[in-house]
């Protein structure tokens, strides 16, 4: 007998949620194709990302034959830097930091070429009673079984079926940027570069790691540094000026990193040097292309748009990055998403299991990351919010409390 012809799955979005989901799905016997817009590969993309263990697990269901020391860069634990540049703070939390890039193209390398299409901008989707179509740009049409949405923030799959659930402004930015460690001074080494460490002006907060290098390399001396640091920028004001770019033209949420004005970023490093510890303002003057992101949050009211139509990972929730979870999110939801569909042959009730297990994680993440964030959007706070905000603000609570998975049981 013709042994059954494996079900197909259409993923929008190739990035790491998109992996995830690809990987998993063929593990369970579906025919997969991946479609990315980006006509190019996206490993040169995103800057730092924290690790908890469900993330290994996921990835240990994958296949991936990967040990956490391929994965990123231990640190024992970490540390708070007052603003003359001694430590004022530590604990004792090991953790393993990686970069976007790196993870990316170790789960890129275990999917077939022929599996992931770039170039592929999709324009709409069509669900029938047995299939779903996915239209693209370039006229082509492919049918499938199912059709998963991995495509972000600014998700086309959410737009065409949730019209009004989009990203809302947090009413503040963070700069980001990586820095070869070896460019650094051997004293700021010395003082960052083993531990996840902080910088606490008033109002703002600083944070940074280790990461793998340019070159992929994860030994002492060849990494790079991620920082990221949270500072309020009021929606009618400050946030348009950093946005608008070196030809005036104005950005709405986000601007390309080479096209920020150069005074922008003067201005940002002599904010360093006066706000941060010395260390800090070091690696920010030493970062030769820093980045802006404005802080959003996104919660999407449903998982399951239609019967054969799903969105996972920031399609479906974007939290502020102060939890750490957006890829670990991403990747259990893909691995909840394999999980049900091996448990039943019906797609549609398949996907009425994922959306029941994983649209309260989702909102309760959501809720956690501002939480930690309230007390940077200060000038938006009523006082008696502004009082309980600051408890998270206070050195202890913010080495115990970021990018770490407390209280969010999957």
């Amino acid at each position: 007998m013709r042994a059954a012809k494996p079900k197909r799955a259409v993923i929008i979005g190739g990035s790491i949620c998109g992996l995830f989901a690809a990987l998993l799905l063929r593990k369970a016997g579906w025919d997969v194709a991946v479609f990315e817009r980006i006509g190019s590969e996206l490993a040169g993309r995103g800057a730092g990302i924290v690790t908890h263990p469900e993330l290994f697990d996921v990835i240990g269901k994958t296949g991936l034959d990967v040990t956490e020391a391929r994965v990123g860069v231990g640190v024992s634990g970490r540390r708070v830097f007052g603003p003359d540049g001694r430590i004022t703070g530590q604990l004792d939390l090991p953790q393993v930091l990686t970069s976007w890039g790196h993870l990316y193209r170790l789960l890129r390398s275990a999917l077939p070429d022929d599996s992931y299409h770039h170039g592929r901008n999709l324009v709409s989707v069509e669900d029938g009673a047995e299939r779903v179509r996915a239209h693209f740009a370039d006229g082509t049409v492919e049918e499938a079984d199912l059709l998963v949405g991995t495509d972000g923030l600014f998700s086309t799959v959410r737009a065409a079926f949730l019209p009004e659930a989009k990203p809302t402004y947090a009413g503040y930015v963070a700069w980001r940027g990586l820095v070869d460690e070896s460019t650094l001074s051997p004293e700021t080494r010395a003082a960052l570069c083993g531990h996840f460490s902080f910088s606490l002006p008033p109002g703002e907060q600083m944070l940074g790691y280790p990461v793998a290098g340019a070159d992929e390399q994860l030994d002492e001396g060849h990494r790079r540094y991620n920082f990221v640091w949270y500072r309020p920028a009021a929606s009618d004001g400050q946030l348009a000026e950093l946005l608008t770019d070196v030809d005036g033209t104005r950005h709405p949420l986000s601007i390309p990193p080479h096209l920020i004005r150069p005074e922008v970023v003067a201005g940002m490093r002599a904010d360093a040097h006066r706000l941060l510890a010395p260390q800090f303002a070091e690696v920010v003057e030493r970062t030769q292309q820093p980045f802006l992101q404005a802080i959003q949050d996104l919660e999407s009211p449903r998982l399951r748009l239609s019967p054969h139509v799903v969105i996972l990972g920031d399609a479906a929730f974007v939290a502020r990055p102060h939890v750490g979870m957006g890829v670990t999110k991403a990747a259990a939801d893909a691995a909840a998403l394999a999980a049900a569909l091996a448990d039943s042959t019906d797609v549609e009730a398949a996907l009425a299991a994922f959306e029941a297990k994983r649209l309260a994680f989702g909102r309760a993440v959501v809720q956690r990351a501002r939480h930690l964030g309230a007390y940077m959007q200060a000038q938006i706070l009523d006082e008696e919010q502004r009082a309980r905000a600051e408890r998270h603000r206070h050195p202890d609570a913010v080495m115990s409390e970021t990018a770490v998975a407390t209280g969010l049981a999957a």
